[in-house]
């Protein structure tokens, strides 16, 4: 397989699109037209694990956090981020980044912190609005299953847990083509009236493209009238953190314990409770963000990363605010992304970095 076709692999799982507006994701460095020798799965890419690619022969690495984030001036070796993409340039190392899109998936990096936990009846903590668009197009109504399937294999109909969903509702069109036309039904110059069926789906933003093509492509009009409409709806399926429960309460104390062991935490930053803790909300990396929605939830705890001095008071005893650290956050991203390539590129040598890129030590 050639490297293009792993990145497109990947953003047909994780499009990028659905990456937060200051990211940096995609093919950072290398030749998307070169063959793939294998892949090195990693949080982030140092010189550390760029050397591990060589020596291993493997011409791809794919990182969580991007080596490239903010505009780069020049490449003289100044620091560690022009070295390492020095090094992986002159090495014919290509470095794929996939980041916050990975993280606004259900099945991405909160899924992995809640499954950890052995969260229960897990959902978005924050979903994303805006991204959900209503098709309405008009078909002849034997048509009609041949231009649903079609909608559907191109990633229409899905709404939560459900998949192949639509509405289909029966009426009349009436059309009458021009001496330039060549109408699949009826004649040039001659009002026509057929027995049609108006279907409507919702589909992702970022399908779109792939969705009108497809209705093109499968409809039997010369000419295909529909509607897209942006919808103002929550998606259920992307957005930002997950909140669960557990099956059953502990207390905070042994609470603290399950998380420290579970993730390996040097230390726990957390603010103090009184009750137990039953339903838990998480988002991997910097999250504070997310911490009024997480109490507005009515969470228990919220486990995150880089919180600031001041938010912890935000907390008031209502809910416990734990800080695990960035990395213990997000170390198993690794393998959730080392899973689907493994599944989808079977073929192909791949590997999870041996190298521990937490810049953080304690003492």
């Amino acid at each position: 397989m050639k490297i293009e076709e792993i990145v497109h692999l990947i953003h047909q799982w994780t499009p990028p699109s659905l990456s937060e507006s200051y990211d940096n994701v995609g093919l950072l460095t290398g030749d998307p037209k070169a063959l793939c020798q294998g892949i090195l799965i990693t949080l982030d890419t140092t010189e550390a694990v760029v050397d591990e690619a060589i020596a291993g022969g493997y011409n791809l690495i794919i990182s969580h956090h991007p080596i490239i984030f903010g505009g780069i001036k020049k490449l003289t070796g100044g620091n560690y981020i022009e070295n390492t993409i020095i090094k992986a340039i002159k090495n014919d190392i290509a470095i794929f980044a996939v980041h916050t899109n990975l993280d606004n998936i259900l099945s991405g990096v909160n899924h992995k912190i809640a499954s950890l936990l052995q969260l229960k009846n897990t959902k978005i903590l924050s979903p994303k609005k805006d991204i959900i668009y209503k098709l309405s197009t008009f078909v002849p109504i034997k048509g009609t299953d041949m231009v649903l399937k079609a909608l559907f294999d191109a990633g229409a109909g899905h709404i939560g847990n459900y998949s192949e969903a639509s509405f289909v509702t029966k009426g009349t069109g009436s059309f009458k083509g021009n001496d330039q036309s060549n109408p699949t039904i009826g004649k040039v110059n001659q009002l026509e009236k057929v027995e049609e069926h108006k279907i409507e789906v919702v589909l992702p933003k970022y399908a779109k493209n792939k969705v009108i093509n497809a209705l093109f492509e499968a409809h039997p009009y010369e000419e295909v009238a529909y509607d897209l409409i942006l919808l103002s709806n929550d998606n259920q399926t992307i957005g930002s953190g997950m909140i669960g429960q557990l099956e059953n309460p502990l207390p905070l104390e042994d609470f603290l314990a399950l998380i420290k062991k579970t993730f390996n935490c040097g230390s726990i930053k957390y603010t103090p409770i009184s009750k137990n803790i039953k339903t838990v909300a998480v988002c991997g990396g910097s999250g504070s963000f997310l911490r009024k929605e997480a109490m507005h939830q009515q969470a228990d705890a919220y486990i995150s990363s880089d919180f600031k001095y001041h938010e912890f008071f935000d907390s008031e005893n209502l809910i416990s605010f734990i800080d695990i650290g960035h990395y213990e956050t997000e170390q198993y991203t690794k393998e959730i992304i080392f899973d689907y390539i493994k599944k989808n590129a079977v073929s192909l040598p791949t590997k999870i970095s041996a190298v521990n890129t937490n810049p953080v030590l304690y003492f």
